[in-house]
């Protein structure tokens, strides 16, 4: 399967704001917009309602850090190192909690513990960062322990509340959340990130597509997610052939367009209305097969793309061989 061209908008970089004295490097060892994305981001709304840094929506209410998140949890498996973000030293840890993540039936066993799996650094100045929802015996350091900006604290995963694979970073400083997007905290929607504790800011993604594949009926969501759904290859007598694309960060009236392009030409295309935001969901489209056809041999070209406001901000291609 292709998967390229993960997500296609970002804004400028901004630089470090001199007077802050926190300096942070990225805490994942993935490609920001092409093997890993930021989900969340801190929520900037004093009230019951949420804002990002950028006056948008990526956030939920009272949420306190970043989420830098995997596509799927096969991705997971494959294992994704988190990093110290800054030089520190390590006040606690934990480790041994599953990577069942939050459901109805993991909710009793969470209360209390709903950063998972974590460790916690502090800084000069009061500073503190703190990293949740470790894979499961992942952790490769002891509380005292000195670490250096970059070193390896364990790998992503989906422990504690969490309701797909990433990393939770919390920045505080005195006890007091900090958003390392905006630390001076004069952030507006005239102009958003003004400040930073990054050295080098990550761009922001407004949304976009992490997963696209194609298979021969419309899959289960849960096997989306867990990175099992798309196939390499089909019969030319399959049932169906069948293009999902699964995004993040969608907005009411965002449209989905997919699009199969098949050894002979234009083969499919169908344009789907996101009726209200969604954190992440999946839409599929496909055609049957005829009782007395069989497919083309060759290749089928499948197209993804999310639109805003009818500008493309994201686009995935995959490709799946029929023989």
């Amino acid at each position: 399967m292709i998967r390229r061209g993960l997500l296609a908008l970002a804004l400028p970089f901004a630089s470090p704001a001199l007077a802050e004295e926190l300096v942070l490097t990225s805490p994942v060892d993935c490609r920001l917009g092409e093997t890993c994305f930021i989900q969340q981001y801190m929520d900037r709304d004093p009230g019951e309602g949420f804002s990002d840094f950028q006056c948008s929506t990526l956030s939920y209410d009272g949420h306190k850090g970043t989420d830098f998140a995997l596509p799927t949890l096969a991705d997971m498996h494959e294992g994704v190192d988190v990093l110290a973000a800054a030089d520190g030293t390590v006040r606690g840890f934990r480790d041994g909690m599953p990577d069942t993540g939050w459901t109805d039936e993991t909710r009793a066993t969470v209360e209390g513990k709903e950063c998972g799996n974590g460790v916690v650094l502090v800084h000069p100045g009061g500073w503190e960062t703190q990293y949740c929802h470790l894979k499961q015996g992942t952790i490769t350091i002891e509380n005292g322990q000195t670490v250096r900006r970059g070193e390896v604290l364990g790998q992503i995963g989906q422990s504690g509340r969490s309701e797909f694979p990433h990393l939770h970073l919390s920045v505080r400083q005195g006890g007091t959340p900090v958003d390392p997007f905006d630390p001076d905290g004069t952030v507006s929607c005239d102009a958003p990130g003004d400040s930073t504790l990054w050295a080098a800011t990550p761009a922001y993604q407004p949304g976009g597509l992490i997963e696209v594949g194609m298979t021969d009926t419309v899959p289960e969501y849960v096997d989306v997610k867990a990175g099992v759904a798309a196939k390499a290859s089909l019969p030319r007598t399959a049932p169906a052939i069948v293009l999902f694309g699964m995004s993040f960060g969608t907005q009411a009236g965002d449209i989905v367009k997919l699009d199969i392009v098949g050894p002979d030409g234009p083969f499919l295309t169908q344009e789907h209305e996101m009726e209200r935001r969604r954190a992440r969901a999946f839409r599929a489209v496909g055609k049957k097969l005829s009782r007395r056809d069989a497919w083309p041999a060759g290749d089928y070209e499948g197209t993804v793309t999310l639109l805003r406001d009818g500008v493309a901000i994201s686009e995935m291609r995959t490709v799946i061989t029929v023989e």
